[in-house]
């Protein structure tokens, strides 16, 4: 295959590809008020804030978000001065 015709094919591959991540990262959260409180109920243990944000409706990209925030408040805590 020539040269060409290969990044033509990598190129629309990555568009597409980046396309999917979005639409995926974009959808609205489709839970059920249950379904929510029970996550919510879930993360009591977590802390109180943890817990309201299940509450809300997230798109999967703001769940990631807020996964990454916690991540690296704990690696901040654990590597604090004690």
């Amino acid at each position: 295959m020539p040269t060409h015709n290969r990044r033509l094919n990598i190129f629309i591959t990555a568009i597409f590809v980046a396309i999917l991540a979005y639409a995926f990262l974009t959808m609205p959260d489709r839970r059920s008020p249950t379904e929510k409180l029970g996550d919510a109920i879930h993360e009591l243990d977590k802390g109180p804030d943890k817990a309201a944000r299940q509450l809300e409706n997230r798109t999967p990209g703001e769940k990631v978000g807020d996964a990454v925030k916690d991540a690296g408040d704990k690696i901040k805590d654990s590597t604090s001065g004690q």
